[in-house]
């Protein structure tokens, strides 16, 4: 079967769901977790994500933990491709706010989603295996290394991007690198 993966940025078409003519390419890649393509064939993202709300209501960010946890920390899917993916399961009346938090939305699924989320059982129940051979059989750190290395440095670019930095906070940053650096060394 011909493998597609997303693009963080093309996930608001809907091409990107069906067809093998939309906008996802070969190349694409959640935040840190590499390619998707080794757990997900075209379109299964929703039918996941839908399978993970049906468990319990979630907010976006509690989908992107719950796949990092799944996989063992080899994908861990941005923002932008799991909002916009909440998006479409809500334009379709798969997945309804229910409430939650402010600035946060908390999505439940809905009957409709139900009955979708059954047709396609098979496919995401393939997908969770898959999730759950690379947790267990992951020996390979480099993903897990990977998404720390990438948070470090989103952290870094953001705290630096904000107000002038003083001295002071500066050698706060710089020892709090160094203490890791030597903690990573002593392991």
């Amino acid at each position: 079967m011909h493998r597609h993966f997303f693009r963080h940025h093309d996930c608001r078409s809907r091409h990107a769901w069906g067809g093998h003519g939309g906008p996802a390419g070969p190349h694409g890649r959640g935040r840190g977790g590499g390619r998707i393509g080794r757990f997900l064939e075209h379109g299964d993202l929703r039918f996941v994500i839908l399978a993970l709300v049906e468990e319990q209501p979630r907010h976006g960010y509690e989908l992107i933990k719950e796949l990092e946890e799944r996989t063992g920390g080899a994908y861990r899917p941005s923002p932008g491709v799991i909002y916009p993916t909440l998006a479409l399961l809500e334009d379709e009346g798969f997945v309804r706010p229910a409430g939650g938090e402010t600035g946060r939305k908390l999505y439940e699924i809905t009957d409709t989603g139900r009955e979708a989320l059954a047709q396609n059982r098979p496919n995401v129940d393939a997908v969770f295996g898959r999730m759950a051979e690379a947790a267990q059989g992951s020996e390979s750190t480099r993903p897990r290394i990977g998404r720390a290395m990438g948070n470090l440095g989103l952290a870094l670019q953001s705290r630096l991007s904000q107000r002038p930095i003083t001295p002071e906070q500066l050698d706060a940053i710089v020892k709090a690198i160094d203490e890791a650096a030597a903690a990573i060394e002593r392991v």
